[in-house]
């Protein structure tokens, strides 16, 4: 399906996302500290969105999890779903992503209705330009990455590095983040590539003080 081959759709009632600092949460890397203390006090620091992903629990679990951490967060940032597109309207969330191998975003925006946010992971100017196809308005954000490599997601794409990140940032006619090895030390060169954010995972999660390092993340990044 091309971009002609649906109705426009309105994007005015989509939640307001600000794509500065955008939390990826981690079971594993959370388990100890908590996975709702983590993300409250991520926030408190500076986050800006969160993603909630766990590939490991069945879609009760993931359900359950999900509405503890949106009621927890009482709208101070949307919630975003990682690929259970299915599972959105259930726990109440602001928005979903999907990645390339994930539901293409023509079924995704379906299942999700026209209100809610839609992010998509992008790896090249190709993969825009094939979303682009689908519609514009399907879309709210792209994230681009691996910048670097990350052993936070063993499947992850062939990393970019900067350069390429800059590249894809400035074809794309979404707002976009970064994501793959980012901490604070590589913050000022991400920026410099035109993105509007950064998503990390790791750089956060697991931390002594997740509040601490959300507030380092965006200190390097500017209020």
């Amino acid at each position: 399906m091309s971009a002609s081959d649906h109705p426009a759709i309105s994007t005015s009632d989509r939640p307001t996302a600000d794509y500065r600092l955008y939390l990826v949460t981690d079971p594993a890397m959370t388990a100890a500290y908590g996975l709702v203390r983590t993300v409250l006090e991520a926030v408190e620091g500076g986050v800006t969105l969160v993603q909630l992903r766990d590939t490991q629990v069945d879609d009760a679990t993931f359900v359950r999890i999900g509405r503890e951490l949106h009621t927890a967060l009482a709208g101070r940032v949307p919630l975003i779903i990682n690929d259970r597109v299915h599972l959105v309207a259930a726990i109440g969330a602001e928005g979903a992503h999907v990645g390339q191998g994930d539901l293409p975003i023509d079924e995704a925006r379906a299942a999700l209705g026209p209100d809610r946010l839609l992010g998509l992971s992008v790896q090249t100017v190709g993969h825009l330009e094939v979303a682009r196809a689908l519609g514009e308005d399907l879309i709210d954000y792209v994230g681009i990455g691996p910048v670097w490599d990350t052993a936070t997601k063993p499947d992850a794409a062939e990393a970019g590095g900067p350069e390429r990140t800059a590249v894809v940032a400035a074809a794309s006619p979404w707002p976009s983040v970064a994501i793959g090895g980012i901490g604070p030390d590589r913050v000022r060169a991400v920026r410099a590539t035109g993105v509007d954010g950064i998503s990390v995972v790791s750089a956060i999660c697991g931390r002594p003080s997740p509040r601490e390092a959300a507030a380092t993340l965006r200190r390097a990044w500017g209020r």
